[in-house]
């Protein structure tokens, strides 16, 4: 291949890559979406949101969760460059200069044109000078929305796509109930403080200036710094309102705010602007929820607020309000797999307070419980599903001397009915038996704080938790869920005992509590849950393991119904670890596609083979520090179409990779002749201490890889996956001798290579 030649291919190949690049380079080509306004509407409605990001200049698609949602882009907007605003002043002196002339011998005469293109330049400028203060934000796509009447109501997800690649999902909701969109803030020139032109003051709010709604309805808002939105409405006596507010259930997190979301505040006033009711949350949800008995006839104002008057375009609120149906609690909180459980629920303006789930074809896991009320849909509940032999939690079992009598393996299904009151249950142990005592109820919607105690006969306590961190609960911020692990010392009795930690308690403190041997297993999440990727290249996977029980095997992981020609690399999760990084491979495709993906883990605890499904996530940052596994509702992937440009990046060796301790060893990958000898470089995505890219030897149609491991930071047996990502040169690097190389700011990830496995063994091992 001659030099032109080879160089044109190479500045092709860097154009494919960087049309894969998606979420992985520094400088992403991913849309980003921070809100989405207003974020739901009503089954057989049409109307339009705002999508407010990063990178929205070329979206081109829409993409839901659910069918029956049709979206059309209607407009983009973004910020002002500061190159066009200089622009816009030049215009406006010029017209300035052109009426201080008066037309006088100059040929030009000023006009009602020249007037209002210097309104328009002016509120224009002004909207430049208050630029929003986060740029995450300030870009934002219209988009026409059609729902169909038929449209399942309920949570999906919207994802943005462009030529280059797809944005993060974010929720949209599908409701049945009358909606009120409260206009979008005004930024006008007129408007010069921003935000819509409304009296925040309750003394104001008696007068009929405020938006008035017919309940029931759910009203869609924004909050900006300091504001207050206040809604006017008829209510009659012996109505029994609930005014539900969901805003950190619209956007969990935000990176950049504290606590991390939208802290509302609702509160309900008289026609006298006298306060009847006040929320800052729902039992430990940070949502609020009011409910009230309508003592007379009359107007009735409910104000919502952030709890220190923080705003910005992405504080998104929906307010469901009406005499409407709401569960507060149920019990029990699951059931035994291949059964009927009756299930009671407590709440306001309940049609009936109990309905039966069928678990017959289910198996263990925690599923969605739906309620229905004519033709409404309540917001689902979680229930569990288990496979283990259940019991009812007894009345008056609150001392040693009345504990309850049960037969291990159990789950036991109980409420703490009051406050400070014990659950104590009695068990025969052996000596040396291992047993586990586990807390479900806050990870199943239930007030409950708890925390257990486990006992002898003598009153030795052995062992005792408080709460316990669940890894995979990425919407719960406090961790209130209890668990031991304890050996019995001795053959005999022993109890265990539950309670609140609070001292709180009620109808709707129930629980699970599980008493059993350990059950090793495992659950996985898997991030990004939006990927993009070239046809016939490789993208970046994250796989956490959340062990349970001490389970320590090595999972393997694979492709579920998956098209012919997807491919995973590197899928193994080691023995002992919690985390792998893996790719997967798409084949060549002559069209754009989105494809959804399942992936699933297998691994053998003792005789039982495991097997469960790796959930789709979001790794989303709290306040500035705290990092969550947000679960989504599916994994998308946009594969774009590469027609042009037929080539593959492959692993030509055997792997896993035997890395000698101390030593170095070598990797061939098929690549294009001398691909990473000019415009790009390879180096390791967050590799593990210890291991690092010695050298890239490029040659004809492979290149070496020559990885090497520190014998003083990693030791013989460690095993794993390496991602080596594709690196332009778009800058000069700047290193200290012997030092790491720091990549210049314009430096980009254009994609990865296949997911490498490796094993560090020992020297004489690797010579073998």
């Amino acid at each position: 291949m001659t030099t032109f030649l080879r160089n044109q291919f190479l500045l092709a190949l860097a154009g494919a890559l960087a049309l894969a690049a998606g979420a992985q380079g520094q400088q992403s080509v991913s849309p980003h979406i921070g809100y989405v306004y207003p974020a739901g509407g009503r089954q057989g409605t049409s109307f339009q949101i705002k999508v407010g990001g990063q990178r929205l200049q070329n979206v081109t698609n829409i993409y839901f969760t659910g069918g029956g949602i049709r979206a059309v882009i209607a407009d983009y907007s973004r910020p002002m460059t500061g190159q066009e605003a200089n622009e816009l002043r030049q215009k406006l002196k010029e017209l300035q200069d052109k009426r201080a002339g008066g037309g006088t011998g100059t040929g030009q005469v000023w006009t009602e044109a020249d007037r209002a293109m210097v309104m328009e330049i002016r509120r224009k400028l002004a909207k430049f000078q208050r630029k929003p203060a986060n740029p995450a934000i300030a870009e934002t796509v219209t988009v026409k929305i059609t729902i169909a009447t038929n449209a399942e109501p309920g949570e999906r997800e919207i994802r943005l796509g462009t030529p280059q690649a797809l944005s993060q999902p974010l929720v949209f909701c599908v409701g049945q109930l009358p909606e009120f969109i409260k206009p979008a803030p005004s930024t006008d020139a007129e408007n010069p403080e921003g935000g819509l032109k409304r009296n925040n003051a309750i003394e104001r709010a008696v007068a009929p200036v405020q938006s008035h709604v017919m309940l029931p309805c759910v009203v869609n808002g924004q909050i900006l710094p300091g504001g207050v939105d206040l809604y006017r409405f008829q209510a009659r006596q012996g109505q029994r309102l609930v005014i539900a507010a969901s805003a950190r259930e619209l956007i969990p997190y935000l990176a950049d705010a504290v606590p991390g979301w939208f802290q509302a505040v609702l509160s309900l006033y008289d026609a006298q602007g006298h306060e009847v009711a006040c929320a800052d949350h729902f039992q430990f949800h940070p949502d609020p929820v009011l409910y009230y008995d309508v003592p007379k006839d009359g107007e009735y104002i409910f104000q919502i607020r952030d709890s220190i008057y923080r705003g910005r375009e992405d504080f998104i609120y929906r307010i469901t309000a009406g005499q409407l149906p709401f569960v507060t609690g149920m019990f029990p909180l699951g059931g035994p797999a291949g059964e009927q459980t009756k299930v009671k629920l407590t709440g306001w303006n309940l049609p009936d307070v109990s309905l039966t789930e069928d678990a017959g074809d289910l198996k263990p896991g925690t599923y969605p419980l739906t309620a229905r009320s004519k033709d409404m849909v309540f917001d689902p509940r979680p229930f569990a599903v288990d496979a283990l032999p259940e019991c009812v939690s007894e009345k008056g079992n609150d001392t040693r001397a009345t504990a309850q009598s049960v037969t291990l393996p159990v789950i036991i299904n109980g409420r703490i009915e009051q406050p400070g009151q014990w659950n104590i249950f009695r068990f025969h142990g052996k000596a040396g038996e291992e047993i586990v005592a586990e807390v479900t109820a806050r990870r199943l919607d239930s007030p409950l704080d708890s925390v257990i105690s486990l006992v002898d006969a003598s009153g030795v306590q052995l062992a005792f938790n408080d709460d316990y961190e669940d890894k995979g609960a990425g919407l719960q911020t406090q961790y209130a869920d209890s668990y031991l692990r304890a050996t019995l010392p001795k053959t005999g009795v022993y109890y265990l005992s539950l309670g609140d930690a609070q001292h709180a308690g009620g109808p709707e403190y129930s629980y699970r509590l599980r008493l059993s041997e350990p059950r090793p297993d495992f659950e996985l999440r898997v991030t990004p849950s939006s990927l993009t990727v070239r046809g016939g290249m490789s993208a970046s996977l994250t796989v956490y393991a959340l062990r349970r029980d001490g389970f320590s095997n090595e999972i393997t992981l694979r492709l579920k119904g998956a098209p012919a020609g997807y491919a995973l690399s590197g899928a193994v999760v080691p023995a002992n670890q919690d985390k792998v990084q893996c790719t997967l491979t798409t084949p060549h495709l002559a069209d754009e596609t989105l494809i959804k993906v399942a992936l699933e883990g297998y691994s053998q605890a003792g005789e039982e083979k495991i097997v469960r499904p790796a959930i789709p996530s979001e790794n989303m940052m709290q306040a500035f520090a705290y990092w969550h596994l947000v679960p989504s509702q599916e994994l998308d992937v946009l594969v774009l179409n590469r027609a042009r440009l037929r080539f593959s990046l492959a692993i030509l060796d055997p792997t896993p990779l035997k890395i000698p301790a101390g030593g170095s060893a070598g990797l061939r990958i098929k690549t294009p002749a001398q691909a990473f000898a000019n415009t790009m470089r390879l180096e390791l995505n967050d590799p593990p201490e210890g291991i690092t890219l010695a050298e890239v030897v490029p040659g004809e149609g492979e290149t070496k890889l020559v990885l090497h491991s520190d014998a003083s930071k990693i030791k013989p047996g460690a095993t794993g996956s390496l991602v080596v990502n594709i690196v332009a040169k778009m800058g000069k690097q700047n290193a200290k001798p012997g030092g790491k190389a720091r990549m210049n700011q314009n430096s980009v990830v254009l994609g990865v290579l296949p997911a490498i496995r490796y094993e560090i063994v020992a020297p004489a091992l690797a010579a073998k």
